[in-house]
This record gives C-alpha cells, structure tokens and sequence, in this order.
C-alpha cells in the first residue's frame, strides 16, 4: 500500500525549498497576505499546491508591473524626443522667418504704433502756422483732410521686413550676424 503525502499540510521549509526561496521569505509572503497558513502543533503549515500558485500569480504580477513601467520609460522617452523635434523645428522656422515669436511680434507691432504716434503728434506743429491764416472751416477742413491722407500715404506704405524680424531674432539670441540661408542659422 502506497503512502499519500498531504501537500495540503507542509511545513515552511518544504515550501522554500520547492519555491527556491528562504523560510524567513515564506514568513514574510505570509505576512504580506500573498500565501495563508493554518497551524498544527504551533507550527505554521501551508497547502503546498495553493501556495506555488499563489507564488506564481505574485511573480507574474512583479514581471507584469515591471514591463508597464518599462513601457511607460519607453513612451516617455519617446514623448521627450518628439518634443525636442518640434521645439527644433519651430526654431528653426523662427530663424527662417516663417514663424514668429509673441514678443518679437510685438515688439513690431510696438515700433508701427509709436510711428503713428510720432506722425499725429507731429500733426499740429505741420499745420498750426498754415490753419492760422485761414477764415473759412472749408478750407481748414482740406488742409487738415490732407495731411492726415499723407500720413494714411506713409502707412500703407509699411510693408513687413523679413530681414528686420531676423535682425531681431540674431539680436535676441546674441549672434553677431545672420547664417547663411538654410542652415538653420547657427552662430558665428
């Protein structure tokens, strides 16, 4: 007659050595919750079969997490990559001229206005000895009317400089003169 072992009922030493691992490991899975144990005789046994499962899930479970976070490393490192890319790709296109920046804008825009300003500012001095000798609002009205046309003339002459936004850019950036055109404009 054949002997049955009771895998249901082995002692914590059987466990590590079927597992591979030490008995105070045992003692500390126990303690985590991840392998149960009944007492006998005062003495902690486990239910072999139960517990190499149990064993198994926590170990797919660790290799598991580690590739999630292998994988988030990976998407992560992917993300910064693409995002040095684009942040290359539009300063490249600044010193191109083909993208501008808020401030630069402006800046620009800034120096238009105070033109304006310095032109209506200017505006009462051109006039002021010419209207005084005048009596009919007519003729005052025309006067006035055509100055200001020759101011409205200067603007619509305003065009957009390329060049004047790559000095600004050279400038905002220290270079001491522009690149040559399509090298990406690096510094001399």
């Amino acid at each position: 007659m054949s002997e049955e072992i009771d895998l249901s009922a082995v002692p914590t030493t059987t466990v590590a050595q079927c597992l591979g691992i030490s008995a105070r490991y045992v003692h500390q899975l126990t303690e985590d919750g991840v392998f149960t144990s009944t007492l006998q005789n005062r003495k902690a046994k486990y239910d072999l079969p139960d517990t190499v499962q149990r064993y198994i899930k926590k170990l797919t479970e660790k290799a598991d997490a580690a590739k999630t976070t292998s994988q988030r490393k990976e998407a992560a490192e992917a993300d910064m990559k693409e995002a040095k890319a684009e942040i290359l790709a539009m300063e490249r296109d600044e010193l191109r001229g083909k993208m501008h920046r808020s401030e630069d804008v402006e800046a620009m825009t800034s120096d238009l206005v105070f033109s304006i300003r310095a032109m209506m500012l200017a505006l009462p001095g051109r006039l002021a000895i010419d209207l005084a000798d005048m009596d009919k609002p007519t003729e005052v009205s025309e006067r006035i009317k055509g100055e200001v046309y020759k101011i409205l003339e200067e603007l619509s002459k305003y065009e957009y400089s390329a060049e004047a936004y790559r000095a600004r850019v050279r400038e905002r950036q220290g270079w001491e003169k522009e690149a040559p055109e399509g090298d990406g404009g690096e510094q001399t």
